[in-house]
């Protein structure tokens, strides 16, 4: 019997996906649960195609967890000439903001520090300015706040917290922020609600072949060992980084269309709100790149690095160089300097660059390629989140190709995601909606910017049993009904994939969410039909995970930090991990 609720992702409609698919041919596989395969397969689904995705992991769990968190243009390919990706991503901030996503992605102000007098202020201003008026057109309106030139004084009133020789004036605009796991995980419940079969840690091993077509993949069940050959008429990877181990499915046949992708990797940092001193987000030039100090809740987001990455993909570790080199280059404008003391969680990622001349990965492509290497197959790759949907829709003309019939347009610029349909009104009636339920009204701002018009589910869950109302015990910002909810509606298997990814307890706390693990595993146990062994495993795995991440952070290297957080077990298999083989999609 198929759930009456195809967009609740928990085991039971987990288990009727895999079922769907080990019986089913579909027109399209795709493997990858980042926001590119997500994305892949909802365009799919919306034009009426039968869709199967699989992710060996947790939505997200790749990249698409650990970007900037950023929905934006991108200033820096502005300056490089790069318009159309500009153009194209603008485009898509607009729509995202304003019709497919208004409850995760939102406005966030940013201050250009200028150092110089005279010619910065005119050629800064000049490229915003573009930037804006690029924005205003491309969404047939304005979208964001316009920006605006600020004096010393005017800068220093918004930003108390910067040093007054850091700058001699500044320029503020405005970009959007998203929560990228969140809004990843909404694609994926969306493309479920239209039909697409939908599986989570479920691992492609193998490529189908039929007289050298590729008709589907062998996929094993990471919670049970089952295997399970699914057949389609065309796949799709949108791996990222795993790019080249879909390619080596193919066993090197000779004339097929590769893509080469190089990992480079982004750490950021975490710190509370009270560290630093600042109304806006920051953005500062570096050697390499831009840094950013971005608002986060009640904390802020500082970062990256773009350095090379050829070591494990699955879990990117930062080391100290890491956390010293973006501390020593925000130090460089703030009052009061940051310290190691001050970090309260660090996370890594790995950008997939479509490799180029340049031995640089701060030079490497944004833009992205779709290639078909064997007759069945299409693989995407390159570009950036912001971008995800033209990724997406350009994925599914290429395989479309393969299907031999005519399949409709991209839809998707016209469809809501989950929760954004009736987001207005939910946001107009928070008052009333905080006295029902009797939570202050700024808990229902903070659900409504994670569930947008979904938050009277949460709200359901509280009147059935008031004490998921309450705040969990360690993350005083989330709510037991969050951890609830992430069970029995949002695909978490795992108590990483609640701690980390549901929400971001696991760099929003100073332990990093070490204290919240068993108050939440046995909150989500009886959804999750676990056992006290069960919930002991998962406490102590995630646990080993936070450790080997500290020590990681300690080490003072790639290689020796790639080391020490490759000492915490897998909880998807119980074994030591592994680097990553194939199709760790």
């Amino acid at each position: 019997m198929t759930s009456s609720h195809p967009d609740r992702l928990n085991p039971r409609q987990r288990h009727e996906a895999l079922t769907r698919m080990g019986t089913e041919t579909f027109d399209v596989l795709v493997i990858g649960g980042g926001v590119t395969g997500a994305g892949t397969a909802l365009d799919a689904v919306t034009r009426n195609l039968s869709v199967a995705l699989v992710e060996a992991r947790d939505w997200a769990s790749g990249t698409s967890s650990r970007s900037s968190k950023l929905i934006h243009g991108g200033l820096r390919y502005l300056e490089q000439f790069n318009f159309p990706l500009v153009l194209e991503a603008l485009r898509e901030r607009s729509l995202l903001t304003r019709r497919l996503a208004p409850h995760l992605v939102r406005p966030v102000p940013f201050l250009f520090p200028l150092t110089h007098r005279g010619w910065e202020r005119a050629y800064v201003g000049a490229g915003v300015a573009i930037y804006d008026l690029m924005g205003a057109t491309t969404s047939g309106g304005r979208a964001l706040p316009r920006h605006r030139h600020l004096s010393r004084a005017g800068a220093m009133a918004v930003a108390p917290g910067l040093r007054r020789d850091a700058l001699v004036g500044a320029i503020q605009y405005y970009d959007g922020q998203v929560d990228d796991a969140r809004h990843t995980m909404t694609l994926v419940r969306t493309a479920a609600r239209y039909g697409a079969a939908v599986a989570n840690s479920a691992r492609v091993l193998s490529l189908l072949r039929d007289h050298g077509r590729v008709v589907g993949a062998r996929v094993r069940d990471q919670e049970s060992g089952a295997e399970i050959d699914v057949r389609a008429k065309a796949v799709v990877a949108a791996t990222g980084v795993w790019s080249d181990d879909v390619a080596e499915m193919l066993g090197g046949e000779p004339g097929s269309e590769r893509l080469r992708v190089r990992a480079s990797k982004g750490v950021h940092l975490v710190v509370p709100k009270d560290r630093i001193d600042l109304e806006t987000g920051l953005i500062l030039r570096t050697e390499k790149s831009v840094l950013f100090v971005i608002p986060w809740g009640t904390h802020w987001i500082v970062g990256t690095t773009d350095t090379d990455w050829d070591l494990d993909r699955a879990h990117p570790a930062a080391s100290s160089r890491d956390i010293d080199y973006i501390l020593g280059h925000v130090n460089r404008v703030l009052r009061r300097p940051l310290t190691a003391d001050d970090v309260e969680g660090v996370y890594a990622g790995l950008r997939p660059l479509l490799a180029g001349e340049s031995d640089e990965t701060s030079h490497l492509s944004r833009e992205h390629a779709v290639v078909r290497p064997a007759a069945g197959l299409v693989v995407v790759a390159g570009g950036k989140y912001t971008t995800y949907r033209v990724m997406a829709a350009d994925a599914v003309d290429a395989a479309a190709r393969e299907l031999g019939r005519r399949v409709p347009p991209s839809r998707t610029e016209s469809v809501p995601l989950l929760g954004a349909e009736g987001y207005d009104e939910a946001v107009g009636q928070r008052e009333p909606m905080a006295a029902s339920v009797g939570v202050p009204v700024e808990t229902i701002d903070h659900l409504l910017g994670r569930y947008g018009a979904l938050t009277r589910e949460l709200l359901d869950l509280i009147c059935a049993d008031r004490a998921l109302g309450h705040p969990l015990e360690g993350a005083p910002d989330y709510l037991a009904a969050e951890a609830v909810y992430a069970a029995r509606d949002e695909g978490a298997l795992h108590l990483d994939d609640i701690l980390t990814r549901r929400t971001r307890i696991s760099v929003e706390t100073w332990s990093r969410g070490a204290e919240s693990a068993l108050p939440v595993a046995r909150l989500v146990a009886p959804l999750l039909r676990w056992s006290e062994t069960d919930i002991a495993r998962e406490v102590e795995h995630y646990v080993l995970r936070v450790d080997a991440e500290r020590e990681s952070q300690d080490m003072p290297d790639d290689h020796t930090a790639d080391a020490a957080r490759l000492g915490a077990p897998d909880v998807r298999t119980g074994q030591r991990h592994e680097p990553a083989g194939a199709a760790t999609a």
